[in-house]
């Protein structure tokens, strides 16, 4: 799969100043949306797990144009993310919840080929995190 790569640097550009404001709607979002993943940030600082997100977006931002070289960091993530109690269903659910964040915080910058950008690069970032997780269950299970 071929990433539109423009649409994706360009429409982070384009949320990136606001990135609070991002964070702010997308726990907003998910929580509206999937009620049940609230507990799974019970003990959680909200606002550490806001900074590590966007962090993890920009790092994605700047990883674009060589995504195998993040693939490592995002199985690792998947893994870590097995404790915290994500399934592999949560995933799509946060994938839509994002982009639909990033569609509202962009506004009418947003544009059609952004979402789409941004679906299939989810894909493969939830793909490598469940990978990461399914292999932490295996060891797990060892």
């Amino acid at each position: 799969m071929t990433l539109n790569l423009q649409a994706l640097e360009t429409s982070f550009d384009v949320v990136a100043p606001r990135g609070d404001e991002l964070m702010d709607v997308f726990y907003a979002r998910l929580f509206a949306a999937a009620p049940a993943v609230k507990p799974l940030f019970a003990g959680t600082d909200l606002k550490k797990q806001k900074t590590m997100l966007l962090g993890t977006l920009v790092l994605l931002r700047k990883s674009l144009r060589d995504l195998d070289a993040i693939v490592p960091k995002l199985r690792e993530l998947g893994a870590r993310h097995v404790a915290y109690g994500a399934q592999p269903e949560h995933y799509p659910v946060v994938g839509e919840v994002l982009i639909a964040s990033m569609a509202e915080i962009a506004g009418e910058a947003w544009r059609p080929e952004y979402e789409r950008a941004w679906g299939e690069a989810f894909a493969i970032v939830a793909g490598a995190m469940i990978e990461g997780a399914e292999s932490a269950d295996l060891k797990a299970a060892a």
